[in-house]
């Protein structure tokens, strides 16, 4: 294991901060959420997959059950639930709505915002055509971009671009949290 991964090992065991993943639906979070859980053999988990389990079906028959409000409540609770230490935590994109919620996480550690462009986002979006997205009626990818996009800037403590392949994302966190070792937040 290269020594800037031990160095991060090291840090976070002591401070048991987690890391959380935030950005728009097709941003890379579950992807890279596992990824670099593998890489620091850390636990990974997506809030998604809990909300889905919570409720015992998929995000969008929740958001047809329950409403925008509903969902974002309910997700929010989700959010001040969790009691983790050392983990990867892949965030649903719509976690930016609830100020509340985005500050307990920047309590669990450092938020990273993952940035793809539009074009990006709408391709990979168009591959997955499963994928739940929370969605405002009459409202399309671009204007949540639009809408989001300052959200995830202002908690953010760190940004990247995950245009870039897979293990280059990794080597670029990895190498700014390694950075970070004697930073307090």
């Amino acid at each position: 294991m290269p020594n800037k991964e031990k160095i991060i090992r090291s840090f976070f065991i002591q401070t048991q901060k987690c890391l959380i993943l935030i950005g728009m639906p097709g941003s890379g979070k579950t992807t890279l959420g596992k990824a670099i859980a593998s890489k620091l053999s850390w636990a990974h988990v997506d809030t998604d997959f809990i909300f889905q389990a919570w409720w015992g079906t998929d995000l969008e028959t929740i958001l047809k059950t329950i409403g925008l409000d509903g969902f974002l409540k309910a997700e929010e609770e989700i959010i001040l639930s969790l009691k983790l230490n050392r983990c990867i935590i892949s965030t649903g994109g719509s976690v930016v709505y609830s100020k509340k919620g985005m500050h307990y996480l920047q309590k669990l550690g450092y938020i990273i915002y993952l940035h793809a462009n539009l074009k990006t986002l709408q391709d990979r979006i168009a591959k997955n055509p499963e994928r739940g997205m929370i969605i405002k009626p009459n409202q399309n990818l671009e204007d949540l971009f639009n809408e989001r996009s300052p959200l995830y800037e202002r908690y953010a403590h760190f940004t990247i671009s995950t245009e870039a392949p897979l293990n280059q994302n990794i080597k670029e966190i990895i190498t700014w949290l390694s950075q970070q070792k004697n930073e307090k937040f």
